[in-house]
């Protein structure tokens, strides 16, 4: 039986680690993993990492000098990656809409509209998109 690799987490370029990782940790009620709690005087992080309640890592923020925002839905500086999340229904995606934008998210995109699959489109602190759909 062949063998394959585990997809561990994944990884966000952000200029601000602290923020962005805990806009993330709100978003989706991730935890930090043991050492990357927030400290007195702490200098910015270079690296942490944010698991789900059983310690499984999820999300990673790694820092970077400069980060372009992507253009999207124009094509000059492409979105390279963004992060899918589902809910049960409407009235979920709209409470979840709030809390999003609650936190420091912009709208990119409205499509809560579409009685196929509503959804909006995000972006994070850093301008890495992310989306919100019933699923």
């Amino acid at each position: 039986m062949p063998s394959y690799p585990q997809l561990l987490h994944t990884v966000l370029d952000t200029t601000r680690t602290r923020e962005l990782a805990e806009f993330y940790r709100q978003l989706l009620g991730l935890r930090y993993r043991p050492g990357d709690e927030p400290g007195p005087d702490e200098q910015e992080p270079d690296w942490l990492v944010l698991t789900d309640q059983g310690g499984v890592r999820k999300l990673a923020f790694q820092l970077v000098d400069e980060l372009r925002r992507t253009t999207w839905p124009s094509h000059e500086v492409p979105m390279q990656l963004h992060l899918d999340m589902t809910v049960p229904d409407v009235a979920e995606l709209e409470r979840q809409r709030a809390r999003a934008e609650g936190l420091g998210a912009a709208l990119l995109l409205d499509r809560s509209d579409d009685e196929e699959e509503p959804l909006y489109v995000f972006a994070d602190l850093a301008g890495h998109p992310f989306c919100i759909f019933v699923g």
